[in-house]
């Protein structure tokens, strides 16, 4: 994998940084939501990035692999929950989704280093 997974993550920052001076009203709105659903109630933090992770896979969305592999660690996931989840949203997507799997190691090596 080429793509360098923590420069991802910083760029998705700046989007969101760009996107909220220019559209306010709407990328506020979106992390609004963000904060109310990732406020940890009977999920923990930890298994709802854990999700996202296998979400992301299923939709092929590289930089929410990176962002979400990068928050899962970060909460105290291990590289073994993230891969077994990516695995699960293999289950779902089908071989497409395994291919994306790729990122996820890659983004595990990045952010455990």
């Amino acid at each position: 994998m080429t793509e360098d997974t923590k420069d991802m993550v910083k760029d998705i920052q700046r989007t969101i940084v760009n996107l909220s001076k220019e559209y306010p009203e709407e990328t506020g709105g979106f992390m609004q939501m963000l904060k109310a659903v990732n406020t940890p109630k009977a999920l923990s933090t930890k298994d709802k990035e854990i999700i996202a992770v296998s979400l992301s896979v299923a939709t092929k969305c590289h930089w929410c692999i990176a962002f979400h592999t990068h928050n899962a660690l970060k909460a105290g996931a291990t590289r073994e929950e993230i891969i077994e989840a990516s695995f699960v949203a293999v289950t779902m997507a089908g071989g497409p989704a395994l291919m994306y799997m790729q990122l996820v190691l890659k983004a595990i090596e990045d952010f455990e280093n």
